[in-house]
């Protein structure tokens, strides 16, 4: 892995792990085995290697979510795929995470793709839901745009209380719940 691979993929597990405030440019060097001129001579500073790491990440998030709700089966088959993938449950979503830093937030850089990540995540929800409800999956009652925002709250949340409890039992239950209440939608066949 070259250089700068080291110190965006060390950016991006610091960010995941301590937030902005919390991934020195020191610690970044350290993880990625790179001194601080090599660090200073592919990026401009910590913001730029950060905003960098981010959006890699919010690339990674979409790929990842993007595959699931692309997948084979029907509306209600895809959200739930998306919903029981694979995830590091007690570390948490590493986009989520950083809406809860303050410098992150308040640097509209740095939040950008933050913002675009959980806003693509609702509409690409919100999107399957409708084409469930217009292919007749669906019942007509299904409002799909708040269903899709319910979705990403019940996973953010989910994370929010696994951590808590130092379990992925609460995120499992949130999912569970979750997809017993978009059961409730389906059209009768």
């Amino acid at each position: 892995m070259s250089t700068p691979e080291r110190l965006i993929e060390s950016t991006r597990e610091l960010l995941w792990e301590r937030g902005y405030v919390g991934t020195s440019p020191k610690a970044i060097q350290q993880r990625a085995g790179a001194g601080q001129g090599s660090m200073y001579h592919h990026f401009s500073g910590k913001p730029d290697l950060a905003l960098t790491a981010i959006r890699r990440t919010a690339e990674e998030l979409r790929g990842v979510a993007g595959a699931c709700l692309d997948g084979p089966g029907g509306a209600y088959e895809r959200v739930r795929a998306y919903l029981l993938r694979e995830r590091e449950v007690l570390r948490g979503c590493p986009i989520g995470r950083l809406t809860m830093d303050p410098d992150v937030m308040a640097d509209p850089e740095l939040r950008r793709p933050v913002d675009e990540t959980l806003d693509w995540l609702r509409g690409r929800l919100a999107q399957v839901l409708t084409d469930g409800r217009e292919s007749g999956e669906f019942t007509a009652g299904l409002a799909p745009e708040p269903i899709a925002a319910t979705v990403v709250a019940t996973v953010q949340g989910g994370y929010v209380l696994a951590r808590a409890a130092g379990s992925a039992a609460p995120f499992d239950s949130a999912v569970e719940g979750l997809l017993t209440l978009l059961s409730a939608f389906k059209a009768s066949a």
